[in-house]
């Protein structure tokens, strides 16, 4: 075991005690609008990194800034240095973009409401990562015997482009036995869960010019081609709208299905639809059916329309016929689906409808499947049931993190995804906030799992990831 005992009042004692300097750091990452995806925020991005690297060291940490090609990444370490032995968090701080009208305040300012922290970013990924970055501290001053590692990363809504790369290079200086990452949801409020599975991810733009420009539907309407109507006609061909059920040919052959004993285990979790759709704000679903539902968001490939753009979108109706129009798409996509295959399906599917459709491809992460069982696991799982007082769910997560495969391959070692957010945080949506008491009890959880894992002993080489 760990040298590390965890006494229960003093660590109680800690977490409440650094809460305004939790509420500090919190509000400096906030305020430093690190929005990945816009060039206008560059500079701001690279403050971020600047200042996680010094959060780092005000909590007794080494940290460095290492330049990726794009976004700089951040490395830091607290322990003393002289281990061979490590747990590594992983957390990014780069956020989405916050143009949505209906925030109610400045998004890249802090708003302390009651218990929320509301602000972009403050549960993805801000939030989580000062939890563990104050858990690691408490746990390094009281005798853990493996150092903590951060990894950092200021890409990860845009898919994390240079993340395999950098971390490839690094990996030598970041021996560590397994891998924490806090970027994850829980089912509901008390009632946690730990991921063992993420969707991969196939992005494109379907794009189609009819014409030079837009013409007078009056003079021309009936013999000119409408771009947005028959954009919208290949769109109605890919999926069926009313199931969600994908309809390009192939889409599904190589999905491997979910086990039996993964379905049950998704039932107890304590999912609820109704609980579900009043998180999300959902009006209405495709079906009510529980079973039909987590499948559908856990361990099913997807496909939806993001956003179509062409024509005339001002107030009232201006009669044109539109020669450009523009879809976003995605496919999500579970083990054995590769996005390059499936990009190629999409491809050919649009074109043999309409083959003057261009498909451009916007990107693609790969799926993941990790563990349910194993020490690290059961270390996790007891580490959620200390600090929250009810042991977590093990299931798969609909979203995509593309740095997990990169960590388990370069680092070769198993990764576990312990978040903190709940559904109602809002990832990726205007009034995104996050919870003190998910804040205090993330840091309770770290610390315990820091103690355990410390002790389990050395990693078996060469750690060797689940097969399908």
């Amino acid at each position: 075991m760990s040298k590390l005992a965890i006494d229960d009042a003093g660590l109680d004692g800690y977490i409440a005690a650094c809460r305004n300097e939790y509420e500090a750091a919190l509000r400096a990452l906030v305020e430093t609008p690190t929005v990945s995806a816009d060039p206008a925020r560059a500079a701001d991005v690279r403050r971020g990194a600047t200042l996680a690297a010094e959060l780092i060291r005000q909590c007794g940490g080494e940290a460095q800034i290492v330049e990726t090609g794009g976004h700089p990444l951040v490395l830091g370490r607290l322990g003393s240095g002289n281990t061979k032995r490590g747990i590594a968090v992983y957390n990014h701080l780069d956020v989405q973009p916050a143009e949505e009208p209906e925030w109610q305040h400045d998004p890249f300012r802090l708003r302390i409401d009651g218990e929320r922290y509301v602000g972009r970013g403050t549960t993805d990924d801000k939030g989580p990562a000062l939890a563990a970055l104050f858990a690691a501290r408490y746990a390094v001053q009281h005798g853990a015997t493996a150092d903590v590692q951060f990894i950092w990363e200021f890409e990860e809504e845009i898919g994390s482009p240079h993340f395999d790369a950098a971390i490839a290079v690094q990996a030598k200086r970041l021996p560590v036995d397994a891998v924490l990452v806090s970027d994850t949801v829980w089912i509901a409020r008390g009632i946690p869960a730990i991921a063992y599975g993420l969707r991969g991810l196939q992005g494109a733009r379907l794009v189609l010019e009819t014409g030079v420009k837009d013409t007078h539907s009056g003079l021309t309407g009936g013999a000119a081609r409408n771009a947005v109507g028959e954009l919208a006609q290949v769109l109605s061909r890919c999926c069926n709208a009313a199931t969600g059920r994908a309809l390009i040919p192939g889409f599904y052959d190589d999905a491997a299905p979910l086990a039996a004993d993964e379905v049950r285990e998704f039932l107890a979790s304590g999912f609820s639809v109704a609980e579900f759709q009043r998180a999300h704000g959902l009006r209405s679903l495709r079906t009510q059916d529980a079973e039909t539902v987590v499948r559908r968001i856990w361990g099913e490939p997807t496909f939806e329309v993001h956003g179509i753009a062409g024509g005339y979108g001002g107030p009232g109706i201006k009669t044109i016929v539109p020669q450009r129009a523009e879809a976003k798409v995605s496919m999500r996509l579970v083990p054995n689906q590769e996005p390059a295959r499936m990009l190629r399906l999409l491809t050919a599917f649009v074109q043999s409808i309409n083959p003057d459709i261009r498909v451009e491809d916007a990107g693609a992460l790969p799926w993941y499947l990790g563990q349910r069982s194993g020490p690290y696991a059961e270390a996790a799982r007891r580490a959620i049931a200390y600090a929250f007082g009810k042991s977590p769910a093990f299931v798969r997560e609909g979203g995509s993190i593309g740095a997990v495969v990169a960590m388990e391959r370069h680092l070769h070692a198993p990764v576990l995804l312990m978040g903190l957010s709940l559904p109602e945080h809002g990832y990726h949506a205007p009034n995104e906030y996050f919870d003190w008491g998910q804040a205090a009890g993330g840091m309770k959880a770290f610390v315990r799992f820091f103690a355990e894992a410390g002790g389990i002993g050395a990693r078996q080489r060469p750690w060797q990831p689940r097969a399908v």
